[in-house]
């Protein structure tokens, strides 16, 4: 009996392996094996023909806190971040509290929500380009309708990344309002019928009951919304190029501009690592802390 157990126990960790194997062998090759290649590679210098890497240990991260261009990225990506997470959680969750009631064309307020979502990214970043544009650009055109002059919106370090952020904001909106939506139509009817029968007005129902019970797929959208905050790049490309004098440069397109523009691998390599770290200690807290505290058990 002994021995049969102890085949049954074996025969269901081989089994539970090879349910596992598939998405070990596609996150070992495109996740943990290259992120363990990029830890190495930061390591050790730049290297020439004449001057061959070297072992430098943590030289790299050192010269990265030492330059003030990666101070000047860190502080872009902060603000960044800081305004385009809360604003595209709260203007996506007002759609989706709008598009969820019961209102006269639903369905075209849902697409026409939706729409910014499904365009690529260099399409996106070309429609609003025009719109940047002084002299002949849509934002210029009416603001010549009320006296206003022509602005270099994406040319003057003022204004370059309050540009941008506009953009993502238009971009990730849409998308973000697609979860709460979802979420809103799992939330039991007899909790609004419960809260018409004591006299809770609209904004205490919404308060009081549905905030909370969307706490959960806040959570989700806000680490979403910090991922893309630090994977930026296919506007700046479009858009600014980083400039002017790094006003708009992000993290993501520093670290292609170091390994591709400057040749710098071994300071991109750790750069990415910084990244990945502030990454993994976002994800621990969302899955160890705040999940345990936002779902009801």
């Amino acid at each position: 009996m002994n021995d049969l157990a102890r085949y049954e126990r074996r025969r269901r960790i081989m089994y539970g392996w090879m349910l596992l194997s598939p998405a070990l062998i596609l996150l070992s090759l495109f996740a943990f094996i290259p992120s363990a290649m990029t830890f190495w590679s930061s390591l050790f210098s730049r290297g020439t023909r004449r001057n061959p890497s070297e072992f430098v240990g943590a030289g790299n991260y050192e010269l990265l806190f030492a330059d003030p261009t990666f101070s000047k990225v860190v502080v872009n990506n902060l603000i960044y971040a800081g305004v385009t997470i809360p604003v595209s959680i709260i203007i996506a969750l007002a759609m989706a509290l709008w598009a969820n009631s019961k209102i006269p064309a639903r369905g075209f307020v849902r697409t026409a929500f939706f729409t910014p979502t499904i365009l690529p990214m260099i399409a996106a970043a070309n429609i609003w380009l025009f719109f940047y544009t002084p002299g002949l650009g849509v934002l210029d055109q009416i603001g010549a309708l009320f006296g206003f002059g022509s602005v270099n919106w994406l040319g003057r370090p003022e204004t370059a990344l309050w540009a941008v952020i506009i953009v993502t904001i238009w971009k990730e909106a849409g998308f973000f309002m697609i979860f709460y939506l979802a979420a809103l139509q799992t939330i039991p009817p007899d909790l609004k019928e419960a809260a018409d029968i004591e006299g809770a007005s609209r904004w205490t129902y919404t308060r009081r009951i549905v905030l909370p019970l969307l706490m959960p797929t806040t959570i989700f959208v806000a680490v979403n919304a910090l991922i893309n905050s630090v994977k930026l790049i296919d506007h700046l490309f479009i858009l600014t190029k980083g400039g002017p004098s790094d006003a708009s440069k992000l993290v993501l397109y520093y670290i292609w501009e170091l390994a591709f523009s400057y040749f710098d691998r071994p300071q991109a390599a750790a750069l990415t690592v910084m990244v990945l770290l502030v990454l993994g200690i976002t994800a621990a807290i969302k899955f160890i802390i705040l999940d345990r505290r936002t779902h009801y058990q």
